[in-house]
């Protein structure tokens, strides 16, 4: 997979998503990738494409979140491309790493949300946008997690909670979207 199919994946995404705040923050990344032809890379320090997986469980009533160490948030597994153009792969990648969970399904290889936020300057990295471009993963709640070196905890929770715990609008759209 190349940088343009990654374009042509959002591409599809911007032909289903309604309008409001999620389609004019995918007006974004038209520009930006064609202006950053490195933005598969954690090095491109105006920002860069990351990828997450929005977890839930078979019956779609309970969620996968991490408490991320960093931002001090709970927010859906997911982190940097590192040069991977297939954001799905890299996606899944990242349940693994962050939950040790290894039976999981992508419900599609089509994107499910997308959000640009921007991340705090941290020791050696400026101030930056992170391009999030979002999955739907199955995975069995039934498998123990793990709690990696990037997360405080890991907890599955019901949709109602997920947005109590993190009440900003990506994860409430994200939310909508599952039910």
């Amino acid at each position: 997979m190349t940088l343009d199919d990654t374009v042509a994946l959002l591409r599809r995404h911007e032909a289903r998503v309604e309008a409001g705040h999620e389609a004019a923050m995918l007006a974004e990344y038209f520009p930006f990738i064609a202006a950053h032809p490195d933005c598969l890379r954690r090095s491109c320090l105006a920002g860069h494409l990351t990828a997450s997986a929005w977890v839930v469980d078979a019956a779609r009533s309970r969620v996968l979140l991490t408490h991320h160490r960093k931002l001090n948030l709970w927010v859906q597994l997911g982190g940097h491309a590192d040069g991977e153009a297939d954001l799905l792969t890299a996606a899944l990648r990242e349940v693994s790493e962050e939950s040790g969970l290894t039976r999981v399904r992508a419900v599609s290889a089509e994107i499910f949300d997308v959000d640009r936020h921007r991340i705090p300057a941290r020791k050696t990295e400026p101030e930056h946008w992170h391009f999030d471009v979002r999955f739907l993963i199955e995975a069995d709640a039934s498998e123990p997690v793990v709690v990696s070196d990037e997360s405080h905890d890991v907890a599955w929770v019901s949709l109602a909670e997920a947005v109590r715990l993190n009440p900003e609008e990506s994860i409430a759209r994200m939310v909508r979207k599952t039910r």
